[in-house]
């Protein structure tokens, strides 16, 4: 099971691309706890629950390296979403870049 948590200022337009992302998974029978978050919930949710990979909306991915300083010690990459992924509500793109951090 992989946990990827998705970042960004309200958690309205990510929660779009959660549902594209689920979709993509289930069509390639892959187990995975996709959701959004508000960036004010980051830190409670980081504390509650295991994650694999943070994705960042373009809303907020001028907090990459304050919220990457959080990550270093559990081992958990972050990146932005791909704008172009982002802006065709791309889920397939998003997923396979949240994949590929996952496993390095």
């Amino acid at each position: 099971m992989k946990t990827i948590m998705l970042v960004c200022a309200a958690g309205m337009s990510t929660s779009l691309m959660v549902s594209k992302m689920k979709k993509s998974a289930q069509e390639k029978n892959i187990e995975a706890d996709i959701f959004a978050i508000s960036a004010s919930e980051f830190d409670d949710t980081l504390a509650k629950k295991e994650i694999n990979v943070v994705l960042l909306g373009p809303q907020v991915k001028f907090m990459q390296k304050q919220l990457a300083t959080k990550l270093a010690d559990k081992n958990i990459p972050i990146d932005a979403i791909n704008m172009q992924f982002y802006g065709m509500m791309n889920g397939e793109k998003v997923l396979e870049q949240a994949l590929k951090l996952i496993e390095g």
